[in-house]
């Protein structure tokens, strides 16, 4: 290859002369850029169905994941709309609600296509999540080799983009459908451009916005894919850059503009907009520049929660903001020679622009997540740059290509194994927030979540241990403190069962009250400890002030109107049965511990015949309450009713008392 030719190949990123389009959109003959690896049909599905085979070997294990509970109750577990399935009702919900401070109507939609299909089934979710990603890898190995007409950099760059551990936060994560979701339609948006800048028309551009709207309404991060398609018009399209292309992206950027609106409202309205100092949130966008960078080529330590810091070293931003405008200056600087280089930055700097906090949503200085499409500009970077070298060093180094591509090779088995080892972190909410507090520090968001998953298990001990940390980390961080006085309260409860350690149950419940005043199961749980010990006064100052707290909490009115009935104060206990029933009408101790008390108060039997009725009515097999009205009946003369209930009460509750009423009134009806 002459010196000339060897120039031009460069020029044009490592693709051979005409390999992309002209201005004018004619597709152009494959070039020398697939020369190493062949560009037949088969060879071109071969790679689609390796892409498939290593997405399933990093994330096969997804089928035994749990839900965790960061985010996952919020949209599946706990959330109702979506339990209910496809159902007019909540496609209609999906259609305007914000979830967390997002709206992702397609895909809440995709969460009840999943409980459609499977029900609740966490395994089944994690595999649609898998499903999705190798689809967002096909597509996008389809898009760059349409555009570039080089198999070799689409299949690095694809495989790169399916294996590396960055990405498993994205897929092994259910509440994060979103980024898998949005990746493939915005890649199928991609490829679509390509076949548009091939041959321009109202239907292909018609697509490309359709596939890039279903990407909005699955995440709105992709606000940035028109001017991704800008850059790609420069390179690999070779379209030149015009106001006309710009123009041309105006219906897709009316797009763009209307989610960014409404996606700042929602999150605004719903409170996750984070008000740090402006210098604070520059500061660490740059830092998170180079945190990416690292992350990228170093994948080790990844968390799915990395804490924001209060402050920043001034020689820590000060680098990381030279070293970004470094990179983007000589990247800049072969824009012409090394178009890709530009292309590939520009697209790993823009499409973070959304994510990197200068409005800052949400506690975390960064995440893994958000690198899943932005990272495909750095390995367009990587791969064709390599391209590039194998080209200018191939007729001085014959070996040059082999050791490219083993180099690649190489590189994508590491990233598929380390993947693997760090998706099982996703297992259950304990394995990922045991690995976050393990490669982080100080982190309030891990520790709370451990603590409330353990709260969820019954591991009391170890939930407080976390819940206190959590605290101590961050006093304001939401629930915190109703987490901590949670944890005490139910591991209070559970020694209450034991009446050995009834004193250990009664420092839990009082350390509970500590942390949170105002809790009226912790006083009512409380009172009934008391109770039982003989402390009846303290006992019914808890019991009253569990009522003070909550006048509709029915459970401390009827364990304290037990507690006066036990001491024959039935008038006292009756207005509080009452309020009970009023706040809970079908509570059956409640009506019988009040029938029981109107039987004991002069005059109102009348009123106990109702509340034994009462009784049978939510329950007509309960045999003691048809003897028990048998008996009142009977006093009042209704003697035909009273044998009924009678004969009732005896075929399940055999009594004598209650057999030798029953022979008495029958001697007497006859």
């Amino acid at each position: 290859m002459s010196k000339a030719a060897r120039k031009l190949k460069k020029m044009q990123g490592g693709v051979a002369p005409g390999a992309g389009l002209a201005d004018g959109g004619s597709p152009q003959a494959s070039g020398s850029g697939d020369s190493f690896w062949g560009d037949p049909l088969f060879r071109k599905w071969t790679i689609c169905l390796a892409l498939l085979l290593a997405t399933f070997f990093v994330y096969s294990q997804a089928h035994g994941f749990d839900f965790v509970s960061f985010d996952d109750p919020d949209y599946i577990q706990s959330n109702t709309h979506v339990q209910a399935g496809l159902t007019l009702e909540s496609v209609k919900w999906a259609a305007t609600a914000g979830v967390l401070g997002n709206w992702t109507p397609v895909t809440m939609l995709s969460y009840m296509f999943d409980v459609e299909l499977f029900g609740l089934h966490s395994g089944a979710s994690h595999l649609v999540n898998v499903f999705l990603h190798s689809l967002a890898a096909i597509a996008l190995f389809l898009a760059l080799r349409r555009a570039t007409k080089a198999v070799g950099p689409s299949a690095f760059v694809a495989f790169v983009f399916a294996l590396h551990p960055l990405h498993v936060e994205s897929v092994a994560w259910i509440a994060e459908r979103k980024d898998v979701l949005s990746a493939s339609f915005a890649f199928l948006a991609l490829y679509a451009y390509v076949r548009y800048a091939e041959q321009p028309s109202a239907g292909r551009y018609a697509g490309v916005a359709v596939l890039f709207c279903l990407g909005l309404m699955s995440k709105p991060m992709l606000v940035t894919f028109p001017f991704v398609l800008l850059l790609v018009d420069v390179w690999p399209l070779h379209r030149t850059l015009s106001i006309k292309l710009v123009w041309e992206k105006l219906p897709l950027l009316a797009l763009s503009a209307g989610a960014s609106v409404a996606t700042y409202f929602i999150q605004q309205s719903s409170g996750f907009v984070q008000r740090f100092p402006v210098g604070l949130r520059v500061e660490n966008a740059f830092v998170s520049y180079v945190m990416y960078l690292g992350q990228t080529f170093w994948p080790s330590g990844l968390a799915y929660h990395y804490p924001y810091l209060s402050s920043i070293p001034a020689w820590v931003a000060g680098t990381a903001f030279v070293l970004v405008a470094l990179i983007s200056a000589l990247c800049l600087r072969v824009w012409r020679t090394q178009p890709y280089l530009a292309v590939g930055w520009l697209w790993f700097v823009g499409t973070l622009v959304p994510v990197i906090g200068i409005v800052q949503v949400g506690t975390q200085s960064h995440a893994d997540r958000y690198m899943y499409i932005p990272m495909v500009g750095l390995t367009i970077c990587l791969a064709w740059g390599a391209q590039a070298l194998m080209e200018e060093w191939a007729g001085q180094r014959p070996q040059i290509k082999s050791t490219v591509v083993t180099a690649a090779v190489a590189v994508c088995a590491a990233c598929m194994f380390v993947a693997r080892s760090d998706a099982e972190y996703w297992r259950n909410s304990e394995t990922l927030n045991l690995r976050a507090i393990a490669v982080t520090r100080e982190n309030d968001v891990a520790e709370y979540n451990l603590g409330a998953y353990y709260i969820q298990t019954q591991h009391y001990a170890e939930a407080i241990a976390h819940c206190e940390t959590a605290l101590r980390l961050n006093p304001a961080l939401p629930r915190v403190r109703e987490n901590l006085a949670t944890a005490h309260y139910d591991f209070g409860s559970a020694l209450s069962k034991n009446p050995e350690r009834v004193a250990d149950a009664i420092q839990q419940f009082e350390t509970a009250l500590q942390i949170q005043p105002n809790y009226p199961e912790a006083h009512n749980n409380l009172a009934m400890v008391l109770a039982n010990r003989g402390d009846r006064a303290a006992a019914i100052s808890h019991f009253e002030a569990a009522i003070r707290l909550n006048a509709d909490y029915a459970r401390p009115r009827i364990n304290l109107a037990g507690l006066l009935m036990s001491d024959g104060n039935y008038a006292a206990a009756i207005p509080h049965l009452e309020a009970a029933l009023r706040a809970r009408p079908d509570l059956l101790d409640a009506h019988r511990s009040l029938a029981e008390a109107f039987a004991k108060t002069p005059g109102r039997i009348p009123d106990s015949i109702k509340e034994y009725e009462a009784v049978l009515k939510l329950n007509p097999t309960d045999g003691s309450a048809h003897s028990k009205l048998g008996e009142l009946l009977a006093g009042a003369g209704r003697t035909s009713e009273a044998i009924l209930h009678l004969q009732a009460g005896l075929r399940t509750n055999p009594d004598p008392m209650t057999a030798k009423t029953l022979d008495r009134l029958m001697t007497k009806q006859k």
